[in-house]
């Protein structure tokens, strides 16, 4: 096991079919039986081992132990990126709610002051009263005015 996965046994996993019928296969007056799995041999453990039965262990191979540690740190990284662009995300939709409605209050704003210069020239009866101003109706602003002579 050691050769195979390292000096760590946490990295070692708990059953490994090729190795167990490499060693139980090498040689001896019981050549070919595979010891601690009842009276299974190496031929009907190769022949069964892929089939994955209730209560049974089935090891993966070294490649494929690393392949799988490899899509899981990616899995793990991808996840991290999700977690940040929702995070950014949430946060830029709240900031754009935020400056729409400072938008909308600007408007507001506008409008009334709009009103309040309107209602001033006309009960000043000021014949130089400012223009008023353009709207936000989507037309062009109205051409200058004329000079006035106040």
């Amino acid at each position: 096991m050691r050769e195979r996965y390292g000096d760590d046994p946490l990295t070692h996993p708990e059953f490994d079919p090729d190795l167990w019928m490499e060693v139980g296969s090498s040689g001896g007056p019981d050549k070919n039986r595979v010891y601690g799995l009842s009276n299974t041999t190496a031929e009907n453990l190769q022949v069964t081992r892929s089939v994955s039965t209730v209560g049974s262990s089935q090891s993966v191979s070294s490649t494929q132990s690393k392949e799988f540690m490899a899509l899981q740190q990616h899995t793990a990284q991808l996840t991290e990126k999700y977690d940040h662009l929702s995070a950014e995300y949430a946060q830029l939709k709240a900031e754009h709610a935020q400056q729409k409605a400072e938008h909308a209050q600007q408007k507001t704003d506008h409008e009334q002051l709009r009103e309040m210069v309107m209602n001033m020239a006309s009960q000043s009866g000021d014949t130089c009263a400012p223009p008023s101003f353009w709207l936000y109706n989507n037309q062009p602003p109205p051409p200058p005015p004329a000079p006035s002579l106040c």
